[in-house]
């Protein structure tokens, strides 16, 4: 696994002048991957870790000059070209995934709020991020200064991902005719949440969906899925409904591979309060409620499953990294220390990983080395 990365990263551009590299460029960036996987979140904890773990580091790269300082560690990551990283990245995940037919790829973004610089007029770092459900990888992402910009970030990320056979997720902001034909056209599938931003579909299919059930899908060619969950006093119901009748839409045509609307309704009971939500979509899948079901599960996973855990386990708000392109390359790192730990295959969780990681030389080997 380390010469993979090593293979994959080495690609990537060192900024830095020949006759101030005192340090090598692939030990900088092993140094960062295991830190970060060791539960380093700043740059003197980096710095400290290769300290404490710089014999074991020489398995990895020569540290001929031993080990960098954290202004060093600092300046080189915070030069790293955005693009070119999350190209490697890319590169490097789709070589270790194993991606099938059917598999959900939802794409999501997240801002780090503590990359915000206010003193500078920096607005916090949101990255896009490609998530692939059922591997449990980060397949990709990318960077944008703000949330707004999602629309221009998700098709440069799309870009750098195999999408053939694979369904993506999208919510209503990436409902959009551009991105689902650039889907289409990259051999996929779709499932895109669907607001106000596209009022006159959205309002087109939530009346669909209103008609039909009042008049209990007489006549209405549909498939139908049910899911309970009981779990801390809380009861769940998820509804899926999902049909190929798309006679009522405006403007379908301009769809590209529109195959299928859906509706989720959600009611949860806790105690005696009832919430009752509904979502609508749009898919470039047949009515197969069960397979429609997976496709939006898999969506809301990526909150707990990457989002929740980049917070918790990987501290990312509560990050003061800031310098230069150092936010979204370290981002990066932090998705691709969540891979190799997914692919470690012990039941432990991921807090328990990176523990153990920190003062295991042989076990850090193991997540490092695969």
């Amino acid at each position: 696994m380390t010469s993979s990365i090593q293979e994959y990263f080495s690609r990537l551009e060192d900024p830095r002048v020949e006759r101030n590299k005192r340090h090598g460029f692939m030990d900088i960036l092993m140094l960062v991957i295991c830190a970060v996987t060791s539960g380093a979140d700043g740059w003197e904890a980096i710095e400290e870790l290769g300290q404490a773990r710089l014999q074991w580091l020489r398995r990895l790269a020569p540290f001929a000059n031993g080990v960098p300082s954290h202004d060093c560690i600092a300046s080189l990551i915070s030069r790293l070209s955005v693009t070119g990283f999350q190209a490697c990245f890319a590169n490097w995940t789709e070589a270790i995934a194993q991606t099938r037919g059917g598999e959900v790829i939802a794409v999501d973004g997240k801002t780090a709020r503590g990359s915000r610089d206010r003193p500078r007029g920096r607005a916090a770092l949101h990255m896009v991020s490609a998530w692939a459900d059922d591997n449990r990888l980060v397949l990709g992402q990318e960077a944008t200064a703000e949330k707004s910009n999602e629309l221009t970030a998700i098709p440069k990320l799309l870009e750098l991902i195999e999408l053939m056979g694979c369904i993506v997720t999208l919510d209503a902001m990436g409902c959009q005719r551009e991105i689902a034909a650039q889907i289409v056209n990259q051999g996929g599938e779709y499932v895109l949440g669907l607001k106000g931003n596209q009022r006159a579909l959205y309002e087109a299919v939530k009346d669909f969906f209103a008609v039909a059930r009042t008049g209990k899908f007489a006549g209405v060619d549909h498939d139908f899925y049910e899911e309970v969950d009981k779990a801390h006093g809380r009861l769940e119901t998820r509804r899926y409904w999902i049909t190929e009748e798309l006679r009522t839409l405006p403007n379908r045509e301009q769809w590209s591979g529109l195959r299928s609307i859906g509706l989720v309704e959600r009611r949860c009971l806790t105690g005696e309060i009832e919430t009752v939500e509904q979502r609508f979509f749009v898919n470039a899948i047949a009515a197969d409620a069960p397979r429609f079901a997976h496709a939006v599960r898999g969506h809301w996973g990526v909150e707990n499953r990457l989002h929740w855990r980049l917070d918790v386990v990987f501290r990312e708000d509560a990050s003061r990294i800031r310098k230069g392109h150092a936010p979204a390359i370290m981002t990066a790192i932090r998705h691709l220390c969540m891979n190799l730990f997914e692919r470690e295959p012990s039941s432990l969780r991921l807090a328990q990983k990176r523990r153990r990681a920190a003062w295991n030389d042989e076990y850090r080997a193991k997540v490092v080395f695969g």
